[in-house]
Formats: C-alpha cells, sequence, structure tokens
C-alpha cells in the first residue's frame, strides 16, 4: 500500500508540467527521424534476444561472472504478460492494453513506461528498471505518485509491487483504484522518486477498455451496526469487479475496532468454481458521527460458461499488529492490536446473473 505521508501535490503538477514540455521538445527534435527508429528499435530487440541465447547455451557452464553479465540484458518481454495475474495476461493477450515504451535516464538508472492498461475505474502501469549499479530493496519506496487531468482525485488508493531480476533490474507494476466517477478518456500524469531525489516523471493520454460490462447491484443491510450498500458488478476480459459503500459509528475508528473498513468478498459461480480475489484499495471519510468507506474490489476474469454469481461478504481481520500514537510534543505511545476485541460479523449473500 502506499505511505500515508502528505501528497506533494503542486510539486507532482510542476514536475509533470515541465515533463510534458520536455516531451514535446523532445518530439520536435526528433522530426523526419521517426519512422527509421522504430525499425532500428526492431532490428535491435531481435538481435538482443539471439546474443544472450548464444551466452546461456555457450557460456552458462563455466563463467563465474555469468550472473553479473546477465544481469546487462535488457528486459525482454511484457510486464503484464509475464506476470502472474491472468486478468492482466489476458488483456495484454488480447490487445486491450495501451504500449507506450518510453524510457527517462536519471543518473545511470532507466525507467520505461511500458504499458497501461485502464479498465472499471482502475488503473494498471509496468515500469521496467534497469541501472548501471545496484540498487536498494526500497530505493523506489511505495511507487509512483500521480495526477487524472492534472489534478489528485479526492478518492484514490493504489498498490505498487516489484519484481526483482537481479541487482540492477527489475520490473514493477502499479495499481491505482479510483472511486470518483472517471472519464473515458483522461491525461494521467506520473512522477516517481528515487532514493538519491531523482524525479522520473512520465505523462500520456489513456482511454477506457470498451469491453467492460456493468450489472446494478442493490444489496443493502445493516448488521451490528454496519451498513453495507453493494452498487455495482462490473466485469470484463482483464477482470471482475465489486463497488460498494460501508458505514459504522466512527468512535469505533478511534477506539482501534473498526470493522466497515475490513469488508472483503468471497465470489463463486454457479458451479461453486471460486473466482480468486485481488482485494482493492479503501478510502474513508468522516461524516459527524460516522466514518463512511468506498471500494472497489477485484478478482481474476470470471469464465465465458458462467451464468451466475453468489457474492459472499465477510469481514477480513489480522491475527496481529499493532501502532504508534504520536502526540503534539513528539511523545510515541505504543498502541496495543485491538483486532482480538473485534466481535465476528455474518453478512448475507446475494447473487448476480451474467449475460455474456
Amino acid at each position: 500500500m502506499r505511505n500515508s505521508h502528505e501528497f506533494p501535490e503542486e510539486q507532482v503538477r510542476s514536475a509533470i508540467q515541465l515533463g510534458i514540455a520536455q516531451g514535446k521538445a523532445e518530439k520536435g527534435n526528433m522530426g523526419k527521424e521517426k519512422s527509421n527508429r522504430k525499425k532500428h528499435a526492431i532490428v535491435y530487440a531481435i538481435g538482443s534476444i539471439a546474443a544472450a541465447f548464444v551466452i546461456l547455451i555457450g557460456f552458462s557452464y563455466q563463467s563465474p561472472a555469468l550472473a553479473s553479465s546477465l544481469s546487462k540484458i535488457p528486459i525482454i518481454g511484457s510486464v503484464f504478460g509475464d506476470s502472474d495475474l491472468i486478468g492482466l495476461q489476458q488483456a495484454q493477450e488480447k490487445g486491450l492494453t495501451i504500449q507506450i515504451g518510453e524510457t527517462k535516464t536519471l543518473s545511470g538508472i532507466s525507467v520505461t513506461l511500458d504499458e497501461v492498461l485502464y479498465d472499471q475505474n482502475n488503473i494498471t502501469i509496468a515500469l521496467k528498471i534497469e541501472s548501471e549499479r545496484e540498487l536498494d530493496d526500497e530505493y523506489f519506496g511505495s511507487g509512483m505518485d500521480f495526477t487524472i487531468d492534472g489534478k489528485m482525485p479526492s478518492g484514490a488508493s493504489g498498490s505498487y509491487g516489484e519484481e526483482v531480476l537481479s541487482s540492477t533490474s527489475r520490473t514493477a507494476i502499479e495499481t491505482i483504484t479510483v472511486t470518483d466517477e472517471m472519464p473515458n478518456e483522461l491525461d494521467l500524469g506520473l512522477l516517481l522518486q528515487g532514493g538519491n531525489g531523482e524525479n522520473w516523471y512520465f505523462s500520456t493520454s489513456i482511454n477506457q477498455v470498451k469491453d467492460i460490462k456493468e450489472i446494478p447491484v442493490q444489496h443493502t443491510e445493516t448488521v451490528d451496526g454496519i451498513k453495507l450498500d453493494v452498487t455495482e458488478f462490473s466485469y470484463g476480459a482483464s477482470g471482475a469487479s465489486v463497488s460498494f459503500k460501508s458505514s459504522e459509528d466512527a468512535i469505533l475508528v478511534d477506539d482501534g475496532l473498526d470493522r466497515a473498513s475490513k469488508i472483503e468478498f468471497k465470489m463463486e459461480d454457479q458451479n461453486g468454481n471460486e473466482i480468486k480475489s485481488h482485494s482493492g484499495g479503501v478510502e474513508g471519510e468522516r461524516v459527524k458521527d460516522k466514518m463512511i468507506y468506498t471500494s472497489n474490489k477485484q478478482f481474476d476474469p470470471i469464465d465465458s460458461d458462467v451464468t451466475e454469481l453468489t457474492i459472499t461478504p465477510y469481514l477480513s481481520l489480522s491475527t496481529g499488529g499493532g501502532g504508534v500514537e504520536i502526540d503534539e510534543n513528539g511523545e510515541e505511545t505504543e498502541l496495543e492490536y485491538q483486532g482480538n476485541s473485534i466481535p465476528p460479523v455474518e453478512f448475507n449473500s446475494f447473487k448476480v446473473k451474467i449475460t455474456q
């Protein structure tokens, strides 16, 4: 999950605007060379694959420096296609992703914005990262800051993960979940910060996938003070999603006993086959004496033979933890984990009819 630090919105806007200006200048300088450079890039990629194959076959058994040598081979292939997420694999195979391939290099570190997927209210971003020197595990922190049409959405959350290929190369996937109403087309601004203060910024226009089907859901219930309102189920080639709002008394949040923010869903088709869940971020807002949460929970794509889904809400509670409270004088007080005191809750299942 993203860090809880204050979002530097003005800094991100300024950096992205500068990036746009530089990008336009670079495109102007390229001029007539653009089509030729594309051809050269294709030839280079083929040559790199051949070279990698020869090294692996001819020298892997005898060279003690092989690992170091292989770490310098450029990353080849699709980040989404090589991920273990079925939805991203299918989206890439079906041509639903937006290919970018833009690279920025700072301090010997090249970051490539590889491709983007914009489905439902989710924006998923793939990066390729190659460095001339070894990189610390947390060099890029919790991932990218972002703007949508030049602004930070009022309701957004995200996750960031890296696949370390070697000490100098890795890939990364960041998912941004937005609870605001989203347009079919938008301008996405991205800022990735490095451990030595580097700023890689990108800006690109993206379009939402068009094969998404939306089914209104009217499932509302109140259980033990928790109000749950499931509003929509949507699905497409890249995955499925359940949209909902939940609320409860804010005093429970103050006491560390909140439950409405911990709602997940189990999903099964008409044959009892479970659809794998990938969770999803939660946005919370305090309104008077209530905490109101909004979220879109993500799932694998559903098969074409699915005609009905049974969806069961439940509480996902951690088995341990704790925290630290800091007062106005900077004094820290350890907070004991209160999850064991949270009473269990049983929600009702509901069904969704699917028309493929």
